[in-house]
């Protein structure tokens, strides 16, 4: 019994290209994480490049396909493998000081995507303005803060004021890597 397959198109040509890209961005995400600088204010959460990848992918593969390399970040670091800050890598970091940062990822590439893209396919980076691509990052900035914050309030016992306080001096970093995303945008 033969099986004619030359007409059989299992899954096209830009999916395979967009989780290709997808695949790329967790393992840059991946290779760049051990790279940290430990804040002399607050040394329990290193300053990374994950959000420039995170604020990159957004930009790049727009909100679904950024999501996907993201999910696939968090997945390969708490089954094990040495991919979040400082080579850590487990459940226990995703319980730690920087599980809410990490989980955070995944929804702010999400919205990166979705204010520069919107909902009808995606833009070429390059013709996207200024103001839309530095709304989008402060948007996802936002978002990666705000599930941290949470994260910290739940798993470090932080309240509101210390978390706003730890956040502030993490500031000049972010916006450092904002710029630069724009500026490769």
């Amino acid at each position: 019994m033969s099986v004619d397959t030359d007409s059989v198109e299992l899954v096209g040509d830009e999916t395979v290209g967009n989780a290709a890209r997808a695949v790329l961005f967790a393992a840059i995400t991946a290779a760049t994480a051990p790279i940290s600088v430990t804040h002399p204010l607050f040394p329990n959460v290193p300053i990374t490049l994950q959000t420039f990848w995170v604020y990159l992918s957004g930009v790049v593969l727009g909100p679904v396909w950024a999501g996907v390399a993201f999910v696939l970040y968090l997945v390969a670091g708490t089954v094990g493998l040495p991919v979040f800050a400082g080579g850590a890598s487990g459940l226990g970091v995703i319980r730690g000081p920087t599980g809410g940062y990490i989980i955070g990822f995944v929804f702010a590439a999400m919205a990166v995507g979705l204010v520069v893209h919107g909902l009808r396919g995606l833009r070429n980076p390059g013709s996207v303005s200024v103001v839309r691509l530095a709304a989008a990052i402060v948007v996802g900035t936002v978002v990666v803060y705000a599930f941290g914050g949470l994260g910290l309030m739940a798993n470090q016992g932080l309240g509101v004021w210390d978390v706003v306080v730890l956040s502030a001096g993490f500031l000049p970093a972010a916006v450092v890597k904002a710029a630069a995303t724009v500026a490769v945008a």
